[in-house]
């Protein structure tokens, strides 16, 4: 593909897919990205969606209905809103700051540093919200949810709920919950394992929160962990397929209920590598999705039994 010219003037040009020449392209707003719905090819994904022209008849109203800077978040303890005194040491035109006059911005930043975080309900939220990004980025998390994890966690402290647990496993609990809210699982024993809290506190202080704060939470569904784990057992498509239709099945019939989600997907994706001669191990699988062997092989027997697998048992 020719390398890519200014993005809007590009995106412009192009009325037919590069790779199977359909005219049927999309614009997802919502992901960023133009895609062709024949085949499916991603071709731009860093669309920028413009918005409504707004009307000015002079310069300075299109000066006051200019929609630039950066958006609110949570995920910053001021939401963003403070002024940032950059560390480079250039001025607004972009040429550097003379010798003389470094001390003064030095001394501006620092100051402009302190006064961000005032008292200390500020300093409790900029240190919860630091280590919100830590976990969150070791655990790969899109923006969504640390928006989502940050938010629970102002509710929490509104609720008083952070005087005398540690600030590290109600942040832990707060994005344990997020993803619960947003269909985007992850085990207790995955954000256990980036934090210095362990497991049984996160489940402890995550059941107190949906409580207190009235969280609207459904149960995690065995489907939401296929995609996740064939892809980190480098399993082909085929195999996920087959993973889905033994776990609609089992829907169907009933036989999922009082069962571990990670347990059911993972005992699927075993049943599904050895029908599509892709097979993997008992071990291998519980390893990724963080079960135990012989709950494995539990869920193994009940499915292939009362489905009629064609699976020796």
């Amino acid at each position: 593909m020719a390398k890519k010219k200014d993005n809007k003037k590009w995106i412009d040009e192009i009325t037919r897919c590069p790779e199977c020449g359909s005219t049927h392209l999309v614009r997802d707003y919502e992901r960023g990205e133009l895609v062709c719905m024949d085949c499916g090819l991603v071709i731009d994904e860093s669309y920028i969606d413009q918005g409504p022209e707004w009307r000015a008849f002079d310069s300075e109203q299109r000066d006051e209905r200019a929609r630039t800077g950066a958006p609110m978040t949570y995920t910053i303890h001021d939401r963003g809103l403070s002024t940032e005194i950059s560390w480079k040491n250039k001025d607004s035109y972009g040429k550097s700051i003379p010798t003389k006059s470094r001390a003064q911005l030095y001394r501006l930043r620092k100051w402009q540093k302190r006064i961000k975080v005032s008292n200390a309900a500020e300093r409790n939220l900029t240190q919860a919200l630091q280590e919100l990004e830590r976990i969150a980025s070791n655990l790969g998390l899109p923006k969504d949810v640390r928006e989502t994890a940050a938010l629970i966690y102002r509710k929490a402290v509104k609720e008083n709920m952070i005087r005398g647990r540690s600030i590290e496993g109600v942040v832990a609990a707060s994005l344990y919950a997020a993803c619960r809210m947003l269909d985007i699982p992850r085990t207790l024993d995955e954000i256990a394992s980036v934090t210095r809290v362990n497991k049984r506190e996160i489940g402890r202080i995550y059941r107190i929160m949906v409580r207190t704060l009235k969280l609207s939470i459904f149960p995690t569904r065995p489907e939401n962990y296929i995609d996740r784990f064939c892809a980190r057992l480098k399993l082909s498509g085929e195999v996920k397929k087959k993973a889905y239709e033994i776990l609609k099945m089992a829907e169907d019939m009933h036989i999922l209920s009082g069962r571990g989600p990670t347990g059911v997907a993972a005992a699927a994706i075993y049943i599904a590598s050895i029908m599509a001669d892709e097979r993997r191990t008992q071990r291998e699988v519980a390893e990724i999705a963080g079960v135990t062997e012989v709950t494995i092989r539990n869920r193994y027997k009940e499915l292939v039994e009362k489905l009629n697998l064609p699976v020796e048992i």
